[in-house]
């Protein structure tokens, strides 16, 4: 068991073109399924009971040094913590004027040279209230940004069990004592399944599949995907409609993976992606590996960026060296995430048609915010239908939806937007294949071979 000490004091067509905030002076996250849930520092399990109120599994301290505010010390999740260890940089962005905006930081595993974006997203009510999905870690600089908006935060909202993003809900709540703390039903964690106290999260009230009572109910909608136990535990995700902008938000249901990198992810991960270390020879092909330092240009920022995404979605993608063509398959269109669609949506494919169907019936959408990767995402209801064209092969042609010739479009166009290339999912084919004799991973739920 592990657990961490709370030291704080008492451009494609999809992308929408965001208009920027004023930034702090200062200001210069698995697509994929977490399949882990965690704690740090080892605790003596004699000791559990004692600890279980004064430990949660994030922690801070702002520094009031030269950092500027992004001092946030942060060694939880097994078995592998969740960087960066020390300092998080927040970029905020305004998608709707006075009304929605997105704040990301940067999200690394472990001591890898991986790292990603993971976004929170802030929705004025029309009470002037502020209304906050998935939140990030809460440094000073964040919390700046926040209190910038000029609004009091009224609700937290944790919108998944995944654990990348229950981490901060505990934090952060302290940093608005008044605001109501909202979280997905079936929360759970892994090796020990704890309570949410345990995290730091207290007095919170449960999210409800097509809940309109809730105090945003006329403003923002829900529908819960609560899926049977696909392994070690349930997948649950609440998708969220803000019906003023006609925005859909998801966690790791769907991504859009940019080009470029994300603002808030540091120059020296890019870099440090981008050397030629022991990932990179494994999955050379054999080829001669360029040993030696790494010169800070644009081609190898880019190319650490490149590597970045195929480790993540792929875990271990068919050549690293050089990534670029397996990067331009992935990139620039609304996906599901491999590990996702592997090892947690083909288990469920009748709960997750539903939710969608659901989604897709009841929300005319015109962009999608995930919490990872490229936001806002301009798309439609077909759009994020043909991500997830893979679930007719998996079904059957038993399977009956509504007819319509945007739907006959969805179809064929989503068996070129779920394309994979072959050989990097591979390993994560054959990882698939080990956790399910091992009976870690169903094979399936639903009842289908």
């Amino acid at each position: 068991m592990v657990a961490a000490i709370d030291v704080s004091p008492p451009k494609s067509s999809f992308l929408q073109n965001s208009h920027q905030t004023t930034r702090n002076p200062h200001s210069c996250f698995l697509g994929g399924a977490s399949l882990h849930q965690g704690f740090p520092l080892q605790l003596n399990i004699q000791k559990r009971k004692r600890y279980i109120i004064n430990l949660v599994v994030a922690s801070n301290n702002s520094s009031s040094g030269g950092d500027g505010g992004r001092f946030y010390l942060n060694f939880t999740g097994f078995p592998f913590p969740l960087g960066p260890f020390f300092n998080r940089r927040t970029t905020r962005t305004e998608v709707v004027k006075d009304c929605m905006w997105l704040f990301e930081q940067e999200q690394a595993l472990g001591f890898s040279s991986v790292s990603t974006n993971t976004r929170m997203t802030v929705i004025k009510l029309k009470s002037g209230g502020l209304w906050i999905h998935a939140p990030i870690a809460p440094t000073k600089e964040c919390i700046k940004l926040v209190k910038e908006l000029g609004a009091p935060v009224e609700y937290i909202v944790l919108p998944t069990f995944a654990y990348e993003h229950k981490i901060f809900v505990g934090p952060f709540s302290r940093k608005f004592p008044r605001a109501q703390t909202w979280v997905a039903p079936r929360q759970w964690s892994w090796p020990l399944n704890f309570p949410l106290e345990f995290f730091g999260i207290f007095r919170s009230k449960t999210l409800i599949d097509e809940d309109l009572s809730t105090p945003w109910g006329n403003e923002i909608e829900q529908k819960v995907l609560s899926s049977p136990e696909v392994g070690i535990g349930p997948y649950v995700e609440v998708a969220f409609y803000h019906k003023k902008t006609r925005t859909l938000l998801v966690t790791d249901a769907v991504i859009f993976v940019p080009a470029q990198p994300p603002e808030c992810i540091s120059n020296a991960s890019l870099l440090a992606a981008a050397q030629n270390g022991l990932a990179v020879k494994i999955l050379s092909k054999g080829r001669d590996v360029p040993d030696g330092p790494v010169i800070d240009n644009k081609m190898n920022r880019q190319k650490g960026w490149e590597r970045m995404v195929l480790q993540i979605l792929f875990l271990g993608p068919s050549n690293l060296l050089e990534p670029k063509a397996s990067f331009g398959q992935m990139s620039q269109k609304l996906i599901v995430s491999p590990i996702v669609k592997t090892l947690v949506f083909s288990k469920v494919p009748e709960k997750v048609r539903d939710w969608i169907d659901r989604i897709t019936r009841d929300w005319a959408f015109k962009r999608i915010i995930p919490a990872h990767f490229a936001a806002p995402v301009n798309a439609s209801r077909s759009d994020f239908l043909a991500a997830f064209g893979f679930l007719d092969e998996l079904l059957g042609t038993s399977y009956v939806r509504r007819p319509s010739i945007s739907l006959l479009f969805t179809s064929i166009m989503g068996k070129a937007g779920s394309y994979f290339p072959p050989d990097d999912m591979k390993t994560l084919s054959s990882l698939d294949q080990f956790l399910v004799s091992i009976g870690a991973v169903k094979k399936t739920v639903s009842g289908r071979k």
